[in-house]
C-alpha cells in the first residue's frame, strides 16, 4: 500500500499542469500521483499526463475517461486510490515544497503508529494573481496542534471562516465508507467533499503546515463571480445536496458528535448565505426565483433545520423583502467581499 495518493483532476490543464506534478514529486516512492483526464480534446493533456506516467513508473498514474466534470474526475481518483491517504490537488495549483515534506513524514510517522487519522488538516494560501500580499488561511490558535483530538475539542468559527477541500486531507477509507459520489458536470463539489464524509470520521489532525497554493483571479475561474452568477443552477444543486446530507445525518445518526454537527451546520449556512446573495446580486427574476425555491424547498424537505438556517448569522439578512432589503443584502456583499478578500 502507498502511503499518500494524490489526485489531479485535469480538463484542457497543458498550460500549467506540470508546475502542479513538479510541486507533488515526492522524496521516496510510497506516494502515487494519479493524473484522471477528463476527456481533454483542445489540448495535449492526455499526451503529458501519459509521459509523465512513462517517466515516473510507480509514481504517476494517468487514467484517461471521458468527460464527467471535476467531481466525476475526483471520484475516479477516489477509486482508483491505492494510498492510506488521500488529497485532490487541482491541475492550476501546487503545494508548498518544503510544507508537503513535512507533511509525508508526518504522514509516515503515524502511519507506523496507533494513532492514524481520518482527517488531516492544513493551511491553504489565496494565491491570488496580481496580489502582492497572499492571504493565508490558518487554523493556528483555534485548532489542536500536532495531536489527534476529536470533534468534541473542534471550535466554533466566525461566520466567514470555514475549510476548504485545499486544506484536507483525508484517510482515504473514510472517503468510501462515507459513500461519497460527487456529481458529474457540476461544479462547486469542493464544498461536497470537504463536507459530507465528516460525520465518519473520529480521529483529527491539524499541522500548521502552509501547504496548497491556491491559485484564483482567471477571468474563467469556477469562482469568479460573474462566472458563479451564470452557474447559479449547479451551486444551487450542490447547496440542495450539503442540505440533504445534513438533514440525513440528524435523523439517522444517534451518535453524531456535536462538534461535527455544529461545524457541518456552519458550512451549510455559510453556503446556502452565499446562494442567496448571489442570486440577490444578480437580480434578474430567473434568478430570485431561484432563491425563493430554494428556501420553499428547504423548508419543505426539513422544516426544522430550513428554520434554524434562516436564524443563523450568515443567513439571517438575505431574505430581507422588498427593493430596500436587496439593497441592503448587496452592499454588506460589496463590504464583506472587500474586506474578507474573497474572489
Amino acid at each position: 500500500m502507498k502511503l499518500l495518493s494524490i489526485v489531479v483532476p485535469c480538463y484542457n490543464s497543458a498550460a500549467y499542469m506540470d508546475r502542479c506534478i513538479k510541486s507533488l514529486m515526492p522524496d521516496t516512492d510510497d506516494v502515487e500521483i494519479i493524473i484522471v483526464d477528463d476527456g481533454s480534446f483542445k489540448d495535449d493533456t492526455p499526451q503529458k499526463a501519459d509521459a509523465l506516467a512513462q517517466k515516473y513508473p510507480g509514481i504517476i498514474r494517468a487514467v484517461h475517461q471521458e468527460n464527467k466534470g471535476h467531481g466525476g474526475a475526483v471520484n475516479t481518483g477516489i477509486a482508483n486510490a491505492e494510498g492510506l491517504f488521500l488529497k485532490v490537488v487541482d491541475s492550476d495549483d501546487r503545494l508548498n515544497r518544503k510544507a508537503y515534506l513535512r507533511l509525508l513524514r508526518e504522514l509516515r510517522r503515524r502511519a507506523a503508529s496507533e494513532d492514524v487519522p481520518d482527517i488531516v488538516f492544513t493551511n491553504f494560501v489565496y494565491d491570488k494573481q496580481g496580489a502582492r500580499h497572499k492571504r493565508v488561511v490558518q487554523y493556528r490558535g483555534r485548532l489542536p496542534q500536532n495531536q489527534i483530538f476529536s470533534w468534541d475539542r473542534f471550535p466554533w468559527m466566525p461566520t466567514w471562516e470555514y475549510v476548504l477541500m485545499h486544506a484536507v486531507t483525508y484517510r482515504t477509507q473514510i472517503l468510501r465508507d462515507s459513500g461519497m459520489v460527487l456529481p458529474e458536470h457540476t461544479f462547486y463539489v469542493d464544498n461536497i467533499f470537504a463536507f459530507s464524509p465528516y460525520p465518519f470520521a473520529k480521529k483529527l489532525l491539524y499541522l500548521d503546515l502552509d501547504l496548497y497554493r491556491y491559485f484564483i483571479g482567471r477571468g474563467d475561474q469556477s469562482v469568479n463571480e460573474s462566472v458563479m452568477i451564470s452557474r447559479m443552477d449547479q451551486q444551487m444543486r450542490v447547496n440542495r445536496i450539503m442540505f440533504s446530507d445534513l438533514s440525513a445525518r440528524d435523523h439517522v445518526q444517534t451518535d453524531f458528535p456535536k462538534g461535527c454537527r455544529r461545524y457541518m451546520f456552519h458550512y451549510l449556512s455559510i453556503i446556502t448565505m452565499v446562494s442567496s446573495v448571489l442570486c440577490v446580486v444578480s437580480g434578474t427574476p430567473e434568478h430570485l426565483a431561484q432563491k425563493d425555491q430554494l428556501w420553499t424547498w428547504m423548508k419543505e424537505t426539513d422544516p426544522a433545520l430550513a428554520a434554524q438556517l434562516r436564524t443563523s448569522l450568515a443567513c439571517l439578512f438575505v431574505n430581507l423583502p422588498g427593493k430596500a432589503g436587496r439593497w441592503f443584502v448587496k452592499t454588506g456583499y460589496r463590504i464583506a467581499r472587500k474586506f474578507v478578500g474573497f474572489n
